[in-house]
Formats: C-alpha cells, sequence, structure tokens
C-alpha cells in the first residue's frame, strides 16, 4: 500500500501530448516499473483527477485505453485492478502483433498498389478528407479509429474484395495495435505523413510509389511495436 499512496501522492505535471496520453502513459510507467503492482486496485476516479488537475472524463478514457491494451481490469462495484506488466498479446479478433506484423504487409502493399490504378474520385476524395481530419484530431480513440479506416479505405480502393474482406476482419486489432503505438511511441505526427505520401501516391496513380509508401508505413509500426516489446 505504500507504493500506491507514495505514487498517488507525487504530483505529475501533464505537459505533453493531450492530458488522456499523458494519465496512461504515467499510469503505464507505474505498472510497468512496478511502483504499481499486480493485483493493485488503482485509485477512484475522484482521486487520480485530483491527482493530475483534470476532469473525471479524461481519467476515464486513460483508463479506458489501459483496459483496451490489457494493462488494467474494471470490476462492477469494486474498481479498477492492474493485471498485467505488458500489453495483451492478443489485440482483438484472437489476433496478436506478431500476426499483424506478418500478415500486413503481404495484403496492405499491394493493396495500395492496386488502390492507385483503380481507385474512384469519390474514393479518393474520401481518402484525403479522412487524412486531413486525422491532422487535425487531439483524441486518440478518435484517431485510432480512423487510422484503421483508412486502411480499410485503401483496401475498399484496391478494388479487390479478398483484401477488402480481410483488412475489415482485422480493423478492431488494427485499432487497438495503433491505440498502442501512439500511447507509448507518440507517433501519431509521423504517422500522418506516412499516411500522406500513401495519398499522394494514389491521387497520383502510381502503383510503385504507394506500394513504397505503404512499405514504409508499416516497417516503422513494425519498428515501434518491437520497441515496445523489447521494453
Amino acid at each position: 500500500m505504500q507504493d500506491l499512496d507514495s505514487w498517488l501522492s507525487a504530483k505529475n505535471e501533464i505537459s505533453r501530448r493531450n492530458a488522456a496520453e499523458a494519465v496512461f502513459e504515467d499510469v503505464r510507467t507505474a505498472i510497468v516499473d512496478r511502483k504499481l503492482a499486480l493485483g493493485t486496485r488503482l485509485p477512484s476516479e475522484v482521486q487520480l483527477a485530483e491527482r493530475y488537475g483534470i476532469s473525471r472524463a479524461i481519467v476515464r478514457e486513460a483508463l479506458r485505453s489501459l483496459q483496451t491494451l490489457g494493462f488494467t481490469q474494471t470490476r462492477t462495484g469494486r474498481g479498477t485492478f492492474v493485471v498485467s506488466e505488458s500489453p495483451a498479446r492478443q489485440l482483438g479478433g484472437g489476433y496478436s502483433a506478431r500476426d499483424l506484423m506478418e500478415a500486413r504487409p503481404c495484403i496492405e502493399i499491394p493493396a495500395a498498389g492496386w488502390a492507385a490504378l483503380r481507385r474512384s474520385s469519390e474514393q479518393l476524395a474520401s481518402l484525403t478528407s479522412l487524412c486531413d481530419r486525422m491532422d487535425e484530431e487531439e483524441h486518440v480513440q478518435a484517431w485510432v479509429r480512423m487510422d484503421a479506416e483508412f486502411h480499410g479505405e485503401i483496401a475498399e480502393a484496391s478494388g479487390n474484395a479478398i483484401f477488402r474482406k480481410v483488412v475489415a476482419d482485422v480493423r478492431g486489432a488494427l485499432a487497438t495495435q495503433s491505440e498502442l503505438v501512439e500511447h507509448v511511441r507518440g507517433r501519431r505526427k509521423a504517422s500522418n505523413a506516412e499516411h500522406r505520401r500513401i495519398l499522394e501516391a494514389i491521387a497520383a496513380g502510381s502503383e510503385g510509389h504507394a506500394r513504397a509508401a505503404m512499405a514504409e508505413h508499416l516497417l516503422e509500426v513494425k519498428r515501434s511495436i518491437i520497441g515496445i516489446a523489447s521494453e
């Protein structure tokens, strides 16, 4: 209990990215560093809001992300407990991070190439709108939903029903992985730039550049996941 009390009493300045991300990162770090041991019941939303000087709604968003990624579990009427010191191996739909890393290049790189050759003007407009909105979005969970949607739209624009079906099936896992990478690595700005390069290649009708841009993006995601796992 002493570790929990000392952690709770230590004020933490919210200074980077948005408040929910900073709260997530502070609690995650405390779990990984074992300042909050397995089985520990986290302080209430009210206590956490007071600790960080933020609203309960922001605390709730951070706690939701911690549970989504497998660090905590909320038990009705009892509170939120630390259940793991690392992200869940399963990202959703029974897929692991390794599953995604191995499969995505086989599907999304050729899909981007075909999208450059087959996309309609309406599909290009939809992809452009998504990129623009992601550049402006501040909330992590809204951003990760759009991230998964962007990749789904490319599969749709490829004109290949198999690519479309596979990407749709793993969409939940993609969103969970994206949320983990953003919270831990803060890749949103870099990812937005990578998405923009993919979009520009598709808009230009360049199959080769679209494939290369998607390959670069997936490689950076893979590096982030490997880095998180090695920590």
